[in-house]
């Protein structure tokens, strides 16, 4: 029991060492990545936090099962590097108890990963895509960021606020100024309507249920770049027609369906997802059969002179598992052989690098 609680320590500190450092990475890419949308007016920035969170689950997913892998490595690497295995194998800790002991530390987190991969995962990404498709039914002035020029219109028209505030559950913008080019302009720099106002807010006409945004005491400002016939007029009120509202219908992928409904349905795609699910789990026992003898080295190669080695054979497990379930999905494949063709490849590599280098050794 205590070589085993030694053991286990070794490779969950390695592990999650690793764990921290690969999520942090994915998490700030994920968040720049939303975050360019936000500015660019695409989605509100009160969402980016909980997009994340969503996301988190499916993040998880793809680093644990290599933090693991790392882990063994760089773990028992070390204790090869330092003797330490040759003082438990002469304590009797053969190669096979190794890697049951190993199997056994680890079969926790086979089923941490087996309640991601079935569960919260796809709940996260069903909240994800809720959340996506509620920001396109959002108006201009949702999308507005204070202090930045935002594109909207596919780059027709620019806004600006320099404040935003809430009145009576109703978003206004403070300080506006909105630049758009007038339809049908034939001027060779393009005609342009500026409009620059107090306050604007989103209002609905109650007869063709359009939508507009309402600015109050400004000045509008119309004629082409670069020439001095600009017409200035003062107004109270100006009344700009936003986009009709778009109604999305739920669109819904495989990855977010629940595992229920994935395990009821016959269809190739649904079949295939249910299988990668799965396959996630025994990504966990396969990579230990791997990982343990994998990491035996002599002890002057040190302990990361199986890393690169170890990337790109990870790298070629995932890649076929991710070809396999494409040729599930487009019914290239049977589905009684899914995926269980690629954890073959891999056991039989195991057990070689288990028993056949012992016995070459020997």
């Amino acid at each position: 029991m205590i070589i085993f609680r030694y053991l286990a320590r070794q490779i969950f500190q390695v592990m999650a060492a690793v764990t921290v450092i690969m999520l942090v990475l994915a998490m700030i890419t994920r968040f720049l990545q939303y975050l360019g949308q936000a500015v660019e007016g695409e989605i509100t920035s009160d969402i980016l936090l909980l997009l994340m969170a969503y996301r988190l689950p499916e993040f998880l997913l793809v680093i644990l099962p290599f933090s693991l892998f790392l882990g063994i490595l760089l773990a028992y690497g070390r204790l090869y590097a330092d003797n330490e295995m040759t003082v438990l194998s002469a304590c009797g800790i053969s190669q096979k108890r190794l890697v049951a002991l190993t199997l056994l530390s680890t079969s926790f987190l086979a089923i941490i990963l087996g309640t991601l991969s079935l569960q919260v995962a796809p709940w996260g990404l069903r909240n994800t895509e809720q959340l996506m498709q509620s920001q396109d039914e959002l108006t201009e002035l949702d999308l507005i960021v204070a202090g930045q020029f935002q594109d909207f219109a596919d780059g027709q028209r620019t806004t600006y606020a320099e404040t935003t505030s809430n009145i009576a559950g109703e978003r206004q913008l403070n300080n506006t100024f909105v630049a758009w080019r007038r339809p049908g302009a034939t001027d060779e720099g393009g005609s342009l309507r500026i409009i620059v106002a107090e306050t604007a807010r989103p209002v609905i006409d109650e007869a063709s249920g359009r939508r507009f945004m309402l600015l109050e005491n400004g000045h509008l400002y119309d004629g082409v770049p670069g020439q001095a016939d600009y017409l200035v007029s003062r107004f109270e009120q100006q009344a700009l027609l936003l986009p009709e509202q778009v109604r999305i219908e739920t669109v819904v992928r495989e990855k977010s369906l629940p595992t229920a409904q994935l395990w009821n349905s016959a269809l190739p795609e649904h079949q295939a997802e249910l299988q990668w699910r799965f396959a996630t789990i025994i990504l966990i026992p396969v990579l230990t059969l791997i990982a343990v003898p994998l990491s035996r080295v002599a002890p002057r190669q040190g302990r990361f002179s199986r890393l690169v080695p170890a990337a790109l054979l990870y790298a070629s497990y995932y890649v076929l598992l991710q070809l396999g379930m494409s040729l599930l999905a487009e019914g290239s494949i049977p589905l009684a052989l899914g995926l269980w063709w690629v954890h073959a490849g891999f056991i039989a590599l195991g057990l070689y690098l288990l028993f056949g280098r012992r016995e070459a050794h020997t």
